[in-house]
């Protein structure tokens, strides 16, 4: 349950196989930056500026984002060795970032699916989620969401796929998919 009735400090998950869990995340730190509040975006199995709006937080000031990942897609079991140190380097970030005093948000991209891999435990990264500054909001994304994730979060988000154009042949569209 909440642990608080107003104010930051609670837990969120986005997960689903529908798109738009980063967007959604994303959107959640704009908003946060329009409101003068402090935001890290700390992701997971993914580097680089390919994505639009990673493009666009790099121009912002105030949002930090950092990235844990290789350029490269990994596929469930397939995980490397260099997989698991990105990743645990990731989670020494964020522990980093939720402990402290310099961050009001924290989004935590892909951390589901690190966990879903089995590149780092659940429970490494919830010991990592409630070590955080009692006031710092925390939001985990990705698909496949744990069950802990969702058993401790405060609001939980499934994004579902309906339809989608991949289905028709669309490839990714830049500005829109990516």
């Amino acid at each position: 349950m909440c642990p608080k009735s107003s104010g930051l400090g609670l837990i969120q998950v986005y997960t689903g196989n529908g798109k738009g869990k980063t967007t959604a995340a994303l959107g959640l730190a704009l908003r946060a930056w329009g409101r003068g509040l402090r935001v890290a975006v700390i992701q997971f199995m993914k580097m680089g500026d390919e994505y639009g709006e990673i493009s666009a937080i790099r121009k912002l000031s105030g949002i930090d984002l950092f990235q844990y990942g290789r350029d490269q897609l990994i596929i469930k079991g397939k995980h490397t060795p260099e997989d698991v140190r990105l990743a645990k380097q990731g989670l020494r970030k964020a522990k980093q970032a939720l402990s402290g005093k310099k961050y009001d948000v924290v989004i935590l991209d892909e951390v589901n699916v690190v966990a879903y891999f089995g590149i780092v435990r659940p429970e490494e990264v919830m010991e990592v989620v409630r070590s955080r500054a009692q006031e710092v909001e925390v939001v985990l994304t990705g698909r496949n969401a744990p069950k802990l994730f969702i058993d401790e979060a405060d609001l939980v988000t499934e994004m579902r796929m309906i339809k989608h154009p991949y289905e028709a042949g669309v490839l990714a569209r830049a500005g829109i998919e990516f």
